[in-house]
C-alpha cells in the first residue's frame, strides 16, 4: 500500500500499544517482523486505526502527519472510494476480486464489502511482504478468502499464485485492485505492470486503481521525506495512461472523493493543496 497516513482519533496511546506488542510477541507473524524500521503496511495499518504496528511505524506516521496535515483526509477518502468501487462491482455481477499490494487487514476490507452483496464472492489478497501475508492468513481465514505472497512486478506470477488458491479462475471476469500501490514504482515499471495485468484478464473484467499525485513541490518533498519505502510522483497524464486498453466507467479518473459510479462523463482531476489521490475504475471491453 501507499505510505498512507490517516486519522487516529481515539486510538491507543504509546504505552497501551507497547503492551499490545508484548502480548502479541508470541505470534510468529508478529515476532518475525523487523520492529526497528518502519514498514509500509504497518504505517498504513496504524493510521487506519489498526494495532498490527510498532513504535517505529507510529513515529513515522506521526512525523509525516506533521509535514502533510491533509493526508489523513485523503487516505480516508481513498478507503471510501475503494469500498464504493468494490460494492458497485459486486452489484455488476463480479464474483472474484484480486487485491494486489493489499497490506494488512483493516476496517472494511475488500472481502467484507463484496460479501455484503454476495457471500459467494471470492477474494485473493496478494502482497510481497511475507510477514504481512502471514498476518493476513491468520486474520482472514474463512470461506472464499485467501492471502498469498507475490510481487506485483511479475504480474504473470501473481495470477499463477492466485490461481493455485482455487479462488481465482482465469477464464472468468475479475476485478483487479491496485489501491495506492503504483506510486511505489517508477513510471516505466508501473505502466508495464498495469498493461500486463490488463492484457492477462478476460474481457468484461475491471481494474480498480488509485494513485497519489502531487505538484512538483509536494511530490518531491514526499519522495525525500518518506522512510518506509521509495515513492514516485506520477502526473495525472501518466496515471491516465495506466488505464490503457480499458474503458473508464462512472466519472472517469477523478479525485478519490469524487468517484461515484452513478456519475457519467469525465470530470477534471483536482489537485488540491498541492496533492490528491486520483482514482478510477476501468473495464476491459468485450470482444467485438
Amino acid at each position: 500500500m501507499w505510505f498512507a497516513v490517516g486519522g487516529r482519533a481515539g486510538c491507543d496511546d504509546g504505552a497501551s500499544m507497547a503492551t499490545r506488542e508484548d502480548k502479541d510477541s508470541a505470534d510468529p507473524a508478529v515476532a518475525g517482523q523487523d520492529a526497528t524500521r518502519p514498514s509500509i503496511a504497518r504505517v498504513y495499518d496504524y493510521l487506519l486505526g489498526g494495532t498490527d504496528n510498532f513504535a517505529v511505524d507510529r513515529g513515522e506516521a506521526e512525523r509525516m502527519i506533521q509535514r502533510f496535515p491533509s493526508m489523513p483526509v485523503l487516505v480516508r477518502e481513498n478507503r471510501l472510494f475503494l469500498s464504493r468501487a468494490v460494492g458497485w462491482l459486486a452489484r455488476q455481477g463480479i464474483r472474484q476480486f484480486l487485491d494486489i499490494g493489499s497490506g494488512l487487514p483493516t476496517a472494511r476490507n475488500t472481502h467484507e464489502v463484496a460479501h455484503d452483496d454476495d457471500p459467494a464472492c471470492r477474494i485473493v489478497y496478494a502482497d510481497n511482504d511475507p510477514a504481512v501475508v502471514a498476518r493476513a492468513q491468520a486474520l482472514l481465514a474463512g470461506t472464499g478468502v485467501a492471502a498469498i505472497e507475490a510481487d506485483l512486478r511479475d504480474p504473470a506470477a501473481v495470477l499463477a499464485a492466485a490461481a493455485r488458491t482455487g479462488l481465482f479462475r482465469a477464464g472468468e471476469p475479475v476485478a483487479v485492485i491496485l489501491a495506492l500501490v503504483l506510486h511505489f514504482f517508477d513510471f516505466g515499471t508501473a505502466h508495464k505492470v498495469a498493461a500486463e495485468l490488463t492484457e492477462s484478464i478476460v474481457p468484461g473484467s475491471y481494474v480498480v486503481m488509485s494513485v497519489s499525485a502531487g505538484d512538483e513541490e509536494t511530490g518531491g518533498t514526499l519522495n525525500r521525506e518518506y522512510k518506509a519505502g521509495t515513492l514516485y510522483n506520477h502526473s495525472p497524464k501518466q496515471i491516465a495512461g495506466f488505464f490503457g486498453g480499458l474503458e473508464l466507467v462512472g466519472p472517469g479518473l477523478v479525485d478519490a472523493r469524487e468517484w461515484d459510479p452513478a456519475t457519467r462523463g469525465t470530470a477534471s482531476p483536482s489537485n488540491r493543496d498541492g496533492g490528491c489521490i486520483l482514482a478510477g475504475v476501468g473495464r476491459k471491453p468485450l470482444a467485438s
